[in-house]
């Protein structure tokens, strides 16, 4: 078992910066695809970003640019940094987790696979 903890979240005015960080415990060797989905009220999970444990990184189309995903392998640690953050990026923001065969199945195209998640961090962003 994986044990996912999310911080970072807050409340921030429209082009101000995020970093949220996900922490891994437990059997963290059975996990090497990190990824961020978030989730907005009455809508599906949506895929941000995600990352395998050499650092390929892959990202939704409608965050790049704005959106960076690294981690701290050493600390078991992800991190997922906003910046020009915008109302539509309001939305609670999960960390999750997976093993993958082969690195190009760790992507956020989809959120099943993924077995391991956090409680999520809340992200509001005011105009």
């Amino acid at each position: 078992q994986v044990q996912l903890a999310e911080s970072g979240g807050g409340s921030v005015q429209a082009g101000g910066s995020l970093r949220l960080s996900c922490v891994a415990s437990g059997n963290t060797a059975t996990k090497n695809c990190m990824a961020w989905f978030r989730q907005a009220p009455g809508t599906e999970r949506e895929g941000v970003a995600s990352i395998t444990s050499a650092g390929t990184a892959d990202y939704a189309a409608s965050v790049k640019g704005r959106f960076t995903i690294s981690q701290d392998n050493a600390k078991n640690a992800e991190y997922l940094q906003i910046v020009n953050l915008r109302p539509e990026d309001t939305a609670m923001y999960y960390c999750a987790a997976r093993r993958v065969p082969f690195p190009s199945w760790c992507s956020v195209a989809t959120a099943s696979g993924y077995n391991y998640w956090g409680q999520g961090t809340q992200v509001t962003v005011s105009s």
